[in-house]
């Protein structure tokens, strides 16, 4: 900005919006001065690079206020994690559906995991079954993000809220 910037001319905008065209960085400069104003290199790579007379703290001000707002608009979306193992019985089973749907409910995101333990590896396919089974049951709720999938020795799967 103002005596930072390095080309011959510039082509000029004023604090309007209106273009004033292709000016000579002295003139330029000049102009911004006589409105006690700012000259703000906005396209450096352009040819001849872009200028806009502007008051540079109001403007970084506004940004800042901007950048604020979209901070407290947006939603930090947290993973809860549900433990179970294969051969979980059926309280057991409503117990860890009932936090899954809490969780969900509350906006967060449910990764549900089955882990096996010992020679429960050889039959996998009984937390699958466990795993499918939650995610039927929260089905009116939920989209399955990620399908089931082992990893090492446990089994997962992740669940996002439905959007409204």
């Amino acid at each position: 900005m103002n005596d930072g910037i390095r080309a011959r001319e510039v082509r000029l905008i004023d604090s309007n919006g209106d273009q004033l065209g292709i000016k000579s960085l002295r003139e330029a400069l000049q102009i911004a001065v006589d409105k006690n104003l700012d000259l703000v290199n906005v396209a450096p790579t352009a040819k001849p690079p872009v200028c806009r007379i502007m008051d540079y703290g109001k403007f970084r001000y506004e940004q800042s206020k901007k950048e604020k707002e979209a901070r407290k608009n947006q939603k930090i979306v947290s993973i809860k994690e549900v433990r179970m193992t294969p051969n979980i019985e059926e309280h057991d089973f409503q117990t860890k559906l009932r936090n899954t749907v809490k969780f969900l409910k509350e906006g967060d995101k449910v990764k549900a995991s089955v882990r096996f333990r010992g020679r429960e590896i050889t039959h996998t396919e009984i937390g699958q079954r466990v795993l499918n089974r939650l995610a039927e049951e929260c089905a009116e709720i939920a989209t399955v993000e990620r399908h089931p999938k082992l990893e090492g020795r446990s089994m997962i799967i992740i669940l996002s809220p439905k959007t409204t």
